[in-house]
């Protein structure tokens, strides 16, 4: 089995209700980044044993929180020694809107997974974009890189689309799969 962490920040518990499920779907252990941008007391050490991390933004201003790219920054001294190269990285991101931006943040994920030297794994789910495609359908939000979801702003975690979080556990599965198969 793949040790898969997914590590994310959460604004609002959105985004964290969408990390839950990816890590059910993956098996995989949460790492929540806090208010400050820090990790909790072994985080880096298990980001270092995991054989795929998956990362979870919301999008705040076209882009990662701030909370998030203080843990990004801090990630400088993994990167100089290369710690992260050849792991399987994903990632994912909320916003209000149903474009909301969530691109930028999901390219901003990919590029601080290359700069790692990791590898990324797109969201392996086809949207729905026909007729019958309604709000619950899986991957109706329409990503290919990563998972995208949509929380309206007047709107609790507990409100959040069944279907965006079904296509969560669904990537959760798929980042397993492929972490599997490199075993």
């Amino acid at each position: 089995m793949s040790e898969i962490v997914v590590v994310f920040h959460s604004g609002y518990g959105h985004t964290q209700r969408v990390a839950q499920s990816v890590a059910d779907g993956a098996n995989a252990q949460l790492l929540q980044i806090d208010a400050d941008g820090n990790l909790p007391a072994g985080g880096w050490e298990l980001l270092a044993a995991a054989d795929a991390i998956v990362m979870g933004s919301p999008t705040y201003m076209g882009g990662v929180s701030w909370q998030f790219k203080k843990f990004a920054d801090a990630s400088s001294k993994v990167w100089y020694v290369q710690g992260w190269r050849g792991k399987l990285f994903a990632g994912f991101t909320n916003s209000s809107g149903m474009n909301g931006d969530k691109d930028a943040t999901l390219t901003y994920l990919w590029h601080f997974a290359s700069q790692h030297g990791g590898l990324w794994v797109p969201l392996g789910i086809p949207p729905s974009h026909d007729k019958a495609a309604r709000r619950d359908s899986l991957n109706y939000v329409g990503g290919y890189a990563g998972l995208l979801t949509t929380s309206p702003t007047d709107a609790s975690p507990a409100e959040m689309a069944k279907g965006d979080l079904e296509t969560a556990f669904a990537f959760g599965e798929e980042v397993a799969r492929v972490a599997a198969s490199r075993r």
